[in-house]
């Protein structure tokens, strides 16, 4: 493609060569007489000056700073010597200025001006010479020249306007995948640093009293971090392509892992990709959380049918509204994924059940606020705008006795 600045050199050359061809016939006048033939290239140089500065301010796609008075010097300089050389010389200048004319003024009434000039022009020369074909030729020549001027200008604009669409939409591709990474790494790397820490957590608990469960622990632990630097390599490829039944048979494991009691039931319907890759990243997110940020002892994933559009809900029974529990209590249950993975290994030493009892404590304390922040963070911003281009919605509220509860709805 040509660039703005290989136009507008090009479009100043033509013109330039223009005017100085139709300089050059001037000299013509010199036949007549030195006086004739110095007042010709005298109004000349007016007409060629002033059509360079209304040329000048056309091709940076403005006006002169002294438009009109531009304009009309240019038109004063091209029909005066009419009154002063023998046969007139509008015939040479003419098409010069109904270039400016349409460059400088509104299509509608340019085109209007440069008819009235190619009328006068028309006539003048039938009654001065009376042959057709001249007449014709030069009255040809007044809308010719005009409309390649206006031509080569509106090239050069155009050609502008294209460089700066093409540097916008560079730039709105930019900003579209710096939002695509951030929304990705959130998304896909949130569930995996989440198991890496709970695993990590628990592997320290049973390094001492049970060195065989934390050598399992560290081993799945060094497997969810290959998954993670799987996922930086596939957001780093753009590389999303996600399968919505692959997605929910790893929240499975990964949440029963954790000591939480799963149960899933998708629906048999084949989706667009899109769509698919929506509700997989609503699973991943919707785990997420659950290992985050709820004490949730049960999680359902379903999806169902609605007319043209599948829903799918990631539903746990989060935190109960007030601390229940006791430090000390007989009878307390585990309040975290951690806990009830450190449980899963084998009996806590007194130590651990002191140092769980003051975490349980704490998690209680904060679950509403922690549920309130989960419900408004950013990752459910990225699934809602995931969700909007799929064509769907994305929503998620707080249910009773503390649960919490996200559905996403897509096309099908």
């Amino acid at each position: 493609m040509v660039s703005s600045s290989a136009a507008r050199r090009l479009a100043s050359v033509l013109i330039t060569a223009v005017s100085c061809a139709y300089t050059a016939i001037t000299l013509v006048y010199f036949r007549q007489g030195a006086y004739y033939g110095l007042l010709a290239v005298a109004s000349m140089a007016a007409v060629v000056a002033t059509h360079h500065v209304n040329m000048r301010a056309g091709l940076r796609g403005a006006r002169p700073p002294l438009f009109p008075a531009t304009l009309v010097l240019q038109a004063v300089a091209t029909y005066l010597p009419d009154l002063l050389l023998p046969g007139g010389m509008s015939a040479l200048t003419a098409p010069m200025l109904a270039g400016s004319v349409l460059v400088l003024l509104p299509l509608g009434r340019g085109g209007a001006l440069v008819g009235l000039m190619m009328l006068s022009e028309g006539t003048r020369m039938w009654w001065g010479l009376g042959a057709a074909h001249v007449t014709f030729f030069y009255v040809a020549t007044i809308a010719t020249t005009g409309a390649m001027i206006y031509a080569l200008v509106r090239f050069v604009r155009v050609t502008v306007e294209l460089e700066q669409a093409r540097a916008e939409l560079a730039e709105a591709a930019v900003l579209k995948e710096r939002l695509r990474i951030s929304r990705d790494l959130h998304d896909g790397l949130g569930r995996s640093l989440t198991a890496i820490a709970l695993k990590g957590d628990l592997a320290g608990r049973l390094i001492e009293r049970d060195p065989g469960a934390a050598r399992t622990e560290v081993g799945e632990l060094v497997q969810v971090a290959r998954e993670a630097a799987q996922d930086v390599r596939h957001v780093a490829r753009g590389y999303r392509e996600l399968s919505l039944a692959g997605e929910v048979d790893r929240a499975v494991a990964l949440l029963e892992s954790s000591g939480v009691g799963v149960q899933a039931n998708l629906v048999d319907v084949r989706l667009p990709r899109r769509s698919e890759e929506a509700l997989a990243w609503a699973v991943r997110e919707g785990v997420t959380n659950v290992l985050r940020h709820s004490r949730a002892t049960t999680c359902t994933i379903t999806t169902s049918l609605h007319g043209g559009a599948v829903r799918l809900e990631v539903a746990n029974d989060g935190a109960p509204p007030s601390p229940a529990p006791v430090p000390g209590a007989a009878g307390d249950g585990p309040t975290g994924p951690a806990e009830r993975m450190a449980q899963a290994g084998g009996g806590l030493t007194a130590q651990a059940e002191r140092t769980a009892q003051v975490e349980r404590t704490a998690q209680v304390e904060r679950a509403a606020q922690v549920e309130r922040a989960a419900q408004a963070g950013g990752g459910l911003t990225g699934l809602a705008e995931r969700a909007a281009q799929a064509g769907g919605s994305c929503t998620s509220t707080l249910t009773g006795e503390g649960g919490f509860l996200l559905a996403v709805e897509v096309a099908t």
